[in-house]
């Protein structure tokens, strides 16, 4: 073997050996420093007076109950706003029918007039096309009629203005519808003005 290869099989295992060194320094460096940081954990530690701790508890369980409080109230909130708003979407066309209604009403009188010319059939074949689509529109909106002829008085969906002695019908029966009521969903847009049996 020749005098440079020896040299650089000792230099080769002189490196290896200061690795090995330098990785054990490493190791035990890192194992007193977990050891200090646990030492210093352990003096960080200080114990705290029985009271004190209680009322720290008593502290948090305030807190604790003020959010329970306060996520409770925002709950109720938003369940109340999508009640009104679905209160507010079903109802939405109450306004309008409302204002439509005496329009209903002319245009029912005027169906109610009786002619024999030819124009004047013609003009109320029209009128009644036009009341007909008005009414589907309305219904689809969901515009109801109250029925009333021959129906027991109710005060919630009738309103009386006449009495009828009609020995036909039983006592508190409508004998007469005298203007149509009408109904959006469960809401009573205009109660019905009936005549009623005494």
């Amino acid at each position: 073997m020749t005098e440079e290869k020896q040299n650089e099989q000792f230099d080769e295992t002189n490196d290896q050996a200061q690795s090995v060194a330098t990785e054990d320094v490493e190791t035990n460096e890192t194992v007193d420093n977990t050891e200090n940081v646990e030492e210093v954990e352990e003096e960080k530690l200080v114990e705290i007076p029985e009271a004190e701790l209680e009322e720290l508890k008593q502290k948090v369980n305030i807190e604790e109950e003020k959010y329970l409080r306060l996520y409770a109230e925002f709950e109720n909130y938003k369940r109340r706003m999508k009640q009104e708003s679905s209160i507010m979407k079903d109802y939405q066309a109450q306004r309008v029918l409302t204002d439509v209604l005496p329009a209903l009403d002319n245009m029912d009188r005027a169906l109610q007039q009786e002619g024999e010319s030819e124009d004047f059939l013609t003009f109320k074949k029209g009128v009644n096309m036009v009341y007909n689509d008005l009414l589907r529109s309305l219904k689809d909106n969901g515009l109801e009629e109250i029925e009333s002829y021959n129906q027991e008085f109710d005060p919630n969906v009738h309103q009386a203005v006449m009495q009828d002695s009609n020995p036909d019908f039983e006592s508190g029966v409508v004998t007469e519808e005298l203007q149509r009521g009408y109904k959006l969903k469960d809401r009573v847009l205009r109660p019905a003005m009936v005549k009623v049996n005494e």
